[in-house]
């Protein structure tokens, strides 16, 4: 009996003791720790996402600043545009302003209409020059700048056209004067050019020659063209003294 009842007790110790070790006191010690350690990362995650949300909204609401910021750039854009027209109505005021400020440089003139309400420049309103380069290469074709500088207040139109403005080719050391070429030997426009030429700016007509010969009142001009050698190029307007300059027609 009491070797049935050491067994019995012994056994039934066991028992309680494999119940509470291996039974649910262990697992609902760890259950609850994995349960409680998931809650407690996905509320972090979660938190981060919350914050990256709230921060993708200020970027969301940075975007639409930027993007407020893109359409305040595009309405500045357009008043630029507009500004840009306005410019273009106001007929290159400021780009001839800043043309003459820039060293005299000057801008292309805007042709205007004979019957433009302009007054037309006065020669004593009017500094006239005339500039080309030195030389020329084989293959260049020669440009000549007439520059209008207006040095009154008041805007007015210039006459450039090729018999007013009158540029002639001479061949430098010819035993004949007579020019080569003349701008209204024969001109494919005999009429007025007027162009605008704002008050106290400076502006541009260039006019290019192809090196061939002309002869007064469309008559049938000597062949060839201009051969290499020194020529002068005069330009004579109404009212203006006489400009002069020289280039170089290269040899090939």
């Amino acid at each position: 009996m009491l070797i049935a009842w050491a067994v019995t007790s012994g056994g039934g110790g066991g028992t309680r003791d494999d119940g509470k070790s291996g039974g649910s006191g262990p697992a609902r010690s760890i259950d609850p720790g994995p349960s409680s350690s998931g809650p407690a990362i996905s509320q972090q995650p979660g938190g981060r996402d919350e914050s990256g949300e709230d921060g993708g909204s200020g970027g969301s609401d940075g975007g639409t600043g930027a993007s407020s910021g893109g359409a305040n750039d595009g309405t500045s854009s357009d008043g630029a545009s507009s500004g840009g027209a306005a410019s273009d109505g106001a007929s290159t005021d400021g780009a001839d302003t800043a043309g003459s400020g820039a060293g005299g440089g000057g801008t292309a003139g805007r042709q205007v209409p004979a019957g433009s309400p302009l007054p037309e420049c006065k020669p004593a309103a009017v500094q006239l020059s005339l500039r080309t380069k030195v030389s020329y290469g084989p293959d260049d074709k020669p440009k000549f700048e007439l520059v209008a500088k207006n040095t009154s207040s008041t805007t007015c139109k210039a006459d450039f056209g090729p018999r007013s403005a009158v540029l002639t080719v001479t061949e430098a050391g010819g035993d004949d004067d007579d020019p080569i070429w003349s701008s209204k030997d024969c001109p494919a426009a005999a009429g007025p050019l007027f162009l605008r030429v704002p008050a106290g700016a400076t502006v541009i007509h260039t006019v290019d020659w192809n090196r061939t010969l002309s002869a007064p009142g469309c008559a049938t001009p000597p062949a060839g063209k201009a051969g290499p050698g020194t020529y002068l190029l005069e330009a004579k307007a109404p009212g203006e003294p006489v400009q002069r300059a020289s280039f170089v027609l290269a040899k090939d």
